[in-house]
């Protein structure tokens, strides 16, 4: 009978899987590549290959350069700004950098685009049932009673934080210290390690007012956890892991959730949440005991459990409140996105102020200016206005987050029928030029931050990039494609930028999403890189080693810097470190 059941069974999946196989697909006519694999689909060129990368690698030859170059870029180029291609056995997927239908989807759509389930699993595995995984009425209701914490004058409260936690929570003064004890006054520090490690200080500062100590190697349980956590984790997945995620679409959250916790590879992922829900209810505790005492702090945390509180006088209904456990969650939320984003675009805006020594010089130069200006007026801080009217390290800050996205996917799926209205008409596999996508419920799409931000009708000098045949041509000739070029300048020349199509809430960069999803804390991330910025650039000089050939960019649910080859090392990105020079820019 068990073997009868079986048999039934797999040929009911296979009838299914075979009807969806056969079935005319409403895309049809949309332009994709070919997939070489019915099973897997293009599920591991798309999630497998290196993130925001145009170029070759030191230990291949530039004729394999297409083998490492981002797969988003080759499809854009090749298919337009909306390409299908395939899923497992033979789904249809779209994956979109078209700024219309990314706008529509994102923006203005409200809840008719909904997270994936799978994606919402991954923000449930790394922080809780907190603002990153709720959907539909429940994440209306969380991000409602947050947002006065997120607010743009909390956010210059917390300048103090930022800076103190790159300089008096000693990052600049250990790295001083290490410096002054070399002989040559002149050491390689792993970047990504040290601000991962800074920038969970500042978090923890600024939204809990809690030291972490982990940029004075005190090395809680907790930071040192934290280290490298997603490239250990997600990093280099299998072709078996990527298929069962896909698959994973036919199966039930519920189900979903029982298999994850209790699976052996996310043990570290466990290990991260149980220390992560002790501290935040320590916390918690603590932030109470403080608001009954009517002791009121600026951090975050004081800030939303004042407005917890508040929410919960005004209201009986348990449905307009937080909950003790989504506090919880929404402090594991901030403790994982507000580090480790934050620390890695950080670390490539070292890395490509190293690649172009003359934008960290002028860079310096600008930040001694401003601090002479602010001690002319008898200040000893800078503030954020300060840091606002600094166009240059905007500038950089801009073109940081433009260039290296920390998340390159935003994975939707349409709840109801829909049009994606396109700016750049796409021509079908037909002929026939395409002003719309007529989309149905259930669509699934991937939409491609990293090819958006370096969209050349959007960022670039309007001409057609080619970036392909330029690579395949020269080793430096995809430089002459504006939009594949670190060019902060981009962002100081009036009518560079185009915003014919509004996105996102920073500066039209899709990075930080857009509309009811889009990311609550990009005031505060963006204060930290120009505070952090400030302290490191105006104290330290920055300079390449040769293992900066062999940087990747790992596609480990976020991009994470590693070293080819050294994976298991974690995160990476060797700088060399020396003592900034004030006659360089002081003249």
């Amino acid at each position: 009978m068990n073997s009868l059941i079986i048999a039934l069974s797999g040929a009911v999946i296979g009838a299914y899987f075979l009807y969806k196989a056969t079935k005319r697909s409403p895309f049809w006519n949309i332009p994709g590549p070919k997939s070489n694999s019915f099973i897997l689909g293009h599920v591991c060129e798309l999630l497998q290959t290196q993130v925001g990368l145009v170029g070759s690698s030191r230990r291949l030859p530039l004729r394999t350069v297409i083998t490492i170059q981002q797969t988003d870029f080759k499809w854009r180029e090749n298919y337009g700004d909306v390409v299908r291609f395939k899923g497992s056995f033979g789904s249809d997927y779209l994956m979109i950098s078209d700024p219309k239908a990314l706008q529509r989807i994102f923006q203005t759509s409200g809840y008719r685009w909904r997270k994936t389930p799978q994606r919402r699993e991954f923000s449930r595995l790394v922080a809780g049932k907190g603002l990153a995984w709720a959907d539909g009425d429940v994440h209306k209701r969380q991000r409602k009673i947050m947002l006065p914490g997120f607010s743009a004058p909390e956010a210059k409260h917390l300048l103090p934080f930022f800076s103190s936690s790159a300089a008096a929570l000693q990052l600049c003064s250990r790295w001083t210290d290490m410096l002054s004890a070399s002989s040559e006054q002149c050491q390689v520090f792993n970047a990504a390690d040290w601000l991962s490690r800074a920038t969970l200080d500042a978090i923890g500062q600024a939204a809990f007012d809690y030291d972490f100590g982990a940029t004075n190697n005190q090395d809680t349980e907790l930071s040192k956890h934290y280290q490298s956590l997603m490239i250990k984790t997600f990093g280099t997945p299998s072709k078996t892991a990527l298929l069962m995620l896909d698959l994973s679409r036919y199966i039930p959250l519920s189900v979903m959730e029982f298999l994850d916790n209790h699976n052996p590879r996310f043990s570290l992922i466990h290990r991260v949440n149980n220390l992560a829900h002790v501290t935040a209810k320590y916390l918690v505790d603590v932030k109470s005991g403080l608001l009954l005492e009517g002791k009121n702090k600026k951090d975050i945390m004081s800030l939303l459990a004042r407005a917890v509180k508040a929410n919960k006088e005004a209201s009986q209904n348990p449905k307009l409140q937080l909950s003790d456990e989504e506090l919880l969650a929404q402090m594991r939320v901030l403790l994982f996105a507000g580090h480790e984003t934050s620390g890695t675009s950080l670390t490539f805006a070292l890395f490509e102020l190293v690649r172009n020594p003359a934008l960290q010089t002028r860079l310096r130069k600008e930040i001694r200016n401003t601090e002479r200006k602010v001690a002319e007026r008898g200040d000893v801080e800078v503030t954020a206005q300060d840091l606002e009217s600094m166009p240059f390290l905007n500038a950089v800050v801009k073109e940081t987050l433009r260039f290296h996205p920390v998340a390159v996917h935003l994975f939707r799926v349409a709840v109801e029928d829909d049009v994606l209205p396109l700016m750049k008409p796409i021509v079908g596999t037909t002929g026939e030029i395409l002003q719309e996508v007529v989309v149905p419920k259930g669509t699934r799409i991937v939409g491609s931050i990293s090819a958006y931000n370096r969209h050349e009708d959007v960022f670039g000098s309007g001409e057609k990039a080619g970036v392909l045949k330029f690579i395949l041509t020269s080793h430096n000739a995809f430089d002459r494609a504006d939009a594949f070029t670190f060019n902060p300048d981009r962002w100081l020349n009036p009518g560079h930028i185009k915003n014919s199509v509004s996105l996102g809430v920073y500066a039209n960069l899709a990075t930080f999403s857009a509309g009811i999803r889009s990311c609550i804390g990009w005031r505060f991330a963006v204060l930290e890189m120009q505070a952090f910025l400030v302290e490191l650039i105006k104290n330290f000089e920055f300079a390449a080693t040769p293992a900066l050939d062999g940087i990747r960019r790992e596609p480990a649910f976020l991009m994470t810097p590693s070293i080819e080859g050294e994976l298991d090392k974690g995160s990476q990105m060797p700088l060399k470190v020396a003592f900034a020079k004030r006659s360089d820019v002081d003249s």
